[in-house]
């Protein structure tokens, strides 16, 4: 009889043991670089013959840490562009009832990221191109060992008398390199076809890349005049990325227009409602309807809207109404300090006072 218990306590241990990996994830590097278990954010870790600090990195797949071996001056860009990702959905999803909240472990979002939702499709394509960002960046600076400025062809549409030069961002190296990192935990992963574990890693992949692809697509050329006296008379190009901010409204657009997807009898994503255009690489899509964010809910990961502010006059979804789910809310007064009656003094400094003004904030039940 205690052998049976201690077989099923087993099978307990390592099913929990199994969650707990399987919700860890790179996405951690991009978190407080205080935190002990993010040794990469720290620049004393790449010294010249340093002993490889990869295993110690917590959320690292195997191929991604093979990848953490022969490039370590690249891990501190990984983080950097994990961080870009996560901040840049927190405040795309600042006025959501979900609003990418981080938890203290090295899931970063908890379990919620365990469903196959929307948020979960916007999740992985904002954090994969926070890295083609970050890495592209890092290269036209100069900070990478293996790639340079951008080798990008002169556009077609660049007029004759412009020059194509200059050093810009190297999106093709910045591209090729979060692919390889970004999608390397998904394809190691080998499950049988047809099961839900298969439709979640192409779930995963195809928006890591639709994430991707949209950094690539929406970087421009950009010019500097040269002249006598600012007349432009010759204008010297290169490639640049957008900023990133306009890289997140893009995706946000792309997870309002997610589409719902299934699998097939032969195993293939397949979009549940077959009356639309069946979506592109450049869209996100989903395989789970979201769970409810209304309530805390430690099964699904959702922290509820408990204690968040929301805004009494709008119909929108930061609206009281909406955001608090109709349990209604409290109202409480609050002082806020801000700079005011701020003047320019020759030369040159601008000096303000300090005032105060007594708000009404509100916060959900």
């Amino acid at each position: 009889m205690a052998s049976q218990y201690l077989v099923v306590a087993l099978a307990v241990f390592s099913s929990f043991t199994q969650v707990v990996i399987e919700a860890s994830s790179w996405w951690s590097l991009g978190m407080n670089p205080m935190n002990p278990m993010n040794p990469v954010q720290m620049s004393e870790v790449y010294i010249i013959g340093a002993q490889p600090l990869c295993s110690q990195l917590a959320g690292l797949s195997q191929g991604q840490k093979k990848l953490c071996q022969l490039y370590q001056d690249h891990m501190q860009f990984i983080g950097e562009g994990a961080k870009t990702g996560i901040k840049e959905c927190q405040y795309q999803f600042r006025h959501r009832r979900w609003n990418c909240s981080t938890v203290d472990n090295n899931s970063v979002f908890g379990r919620v990221m365990q469903i196959g939702s929307r948020e979960t499709a916007f999740t992985y394509a904002v954090s994969a191109a926070g890295v083609v960002n970050a890495m592209s960046r890092a290269c036209r600076e100069g900070e990478l060992s293996s790639c340079g400025c951008s080798r990008a062809a002169r556009p077609k549409d660049l007029p004759r008398d412009w020059l194509w030069g200059g050093c810009g961002d190297n999106i093709e190296y910045g591209y090729r390199f979060a692919k390889e990192f970004v999608d390397a935990r998904e394809r190691e992963r080998v499950y049988q076809r047809g099961s839900y574990e298969s439709a979640r890693i192409m779930m995963n992949l195809h928006n890591n890349e639709a994430g991707r692809r949209t950094v690539y697509n929406l970087a421009d050329v950009a010019c500097k005049c040269h002249g006598v006296s600012g007349s432009c008379s010759l204008k010297t190009c290169w490639l640049q990325l957008a900023d990133f901010r306009k890289v997140g409204d893009a995706l946000k657009e792309k997870y309002d227009s997610a589409a719902a997807m299934k699998l097939n009898s032969r195993g293939k994503l397949v979009q549940v409602n077959s009356r639309f255009n069946a979506p592109t690489i450049h869209d996100l899509v989903y395989i789970d309807p979201s769970p409810d964010y209304c309530v805390r809910n430690e099964s699904t990961g959702s922290l509820g809207t408990q204690g968040r502010l929301c805004n009494k006059t709008s119909e929108g979804m930061d609206g009281c109404e909406l955001m608090c789910c109709g349990r209604g809310y409290d109202q409480f007064k609050t002082v806020q300090r801000e700079r005011c009656h701020c003047k320019f003094h020759w030369c040159c400094y601008v000096k303000c006072k300090l005032c105060t003004e007594i708000v009404d904030q509100f916060v959900c039940k």
